[in-house]
């Protein structure tokens, strides 16, 4: 059974190349709430602090906050990019990331391996690759550019032709920093529902987003983080509210408002 295990993971990482002194360092210090640390030595970020929850199987989190609450930084722990300062993380079963649809795209070689190439990198084996390699083909549209080398590919192209390789795995935990897509208008309704289908046949989903939107759409619970630690961890309206109430108060009245004009158009 597919589980995600976060204890009290803690990432802190040093500013390599400016004094403690300088204003550039005090800036940074009150720009993120103080979380930048070392008296008189090297700087150090406190991205995560204590951060500690659990996903099973059938749980959509949604990671939400504020630009700089630690959101990118916890999915690229959980992904293995980063190792924690301090505590654990388990992920049992295939982790796929979306963080980064270009990594590993070789532009000399040509859209068929460069399916290869993502697809190994991911950590499909290649009997699953050419298994899938029509079905990816088929939805990238791009024909006879699938044998030409990436170098001649516009940036839509490249980035359709990652989107299907990346879409075609079976994710056992799926990572993603906001909702992927092409870029292509024209081809952002078939996008869309092959993106659904990725999302709904992972079994674990955390997906950071600032769009409330999004979140409710895919998420059935939500973790709210600020200052790289965890606020709070429930449902999605519940950490909605929490968020803003203690982070954009302003916005409080608006929401409730929404919130009761959805009830009673649903009434």
């Amino acid at each position: 059974m597919s589980l995600v295990q976060v204890k009290q993971v803690t990432l802190e990482y040093p500013i390599i190349g400016i004094g403690s002194r300088s204003v550039k360092n005090h800036v940074l210090t009150t720009a993120t709430g103080g979380l930048i640390t070392g008296g008189d030595a090297i700087p150090v970020v406190k991205a995560l602090q204590d951060v500690d929850f659990s996903l099973r199987e059938g749980d959509r989190l949604g990671l939400i906050g504020h630009n700089g609450a630690g959101k990118s930084t916890l999915l690229k722990v959980l992904a293995g990019i980063y190792k924690p300062t301090s505590g654990t993380v388990l992920a049992r079963g295939r982790v796929v990331s979306t963080l980064n649809l270009a990594l590993g795209m070789e532009p000399e070689a040509t859209g068929i391996e460069n399916i290869f190439i993502r697809g190994l990198l991911l950590g499909m084996k290649k009997a699953e690759i050419r298994r899938k390699l029509d079905s990816i083909a088929e939805f990238t549209e791009l024909g006879e550019y699938l044998h030409m080398p990436l170098r001649i590919y516009s940036s839509g192209m490249a980035t359709r032709l990652a989107f299907a390789t990346v879409t075609a795995m079976e994710a056992d935990i799926l990572l993603m920093d906001e909702v992927i897509g092409t870029g292509d208008a024209r081809f952002m309704d078939k996008t869309e529902h092959r993106l659904k289908d990725f999302i709904h046949r992972s079994k674990i989903l955390v997906l950071a987003s600032h769009t409330e939107a999004i979140i409710r759409n895919f998420c059935n619970k939500a973790l709210l983080m600020e200052q790289g630690k965890v606020r709070g961890i429930g449902s999605v309206d519940e950490m909605f509210q929490l968020y803003y109430q203690h982070i954009h108060p302003t916005r409080l009245l608006e929401y409730q408002s929404k919130k009761i004009d959805n009830k009673m158009a649903t009434g």
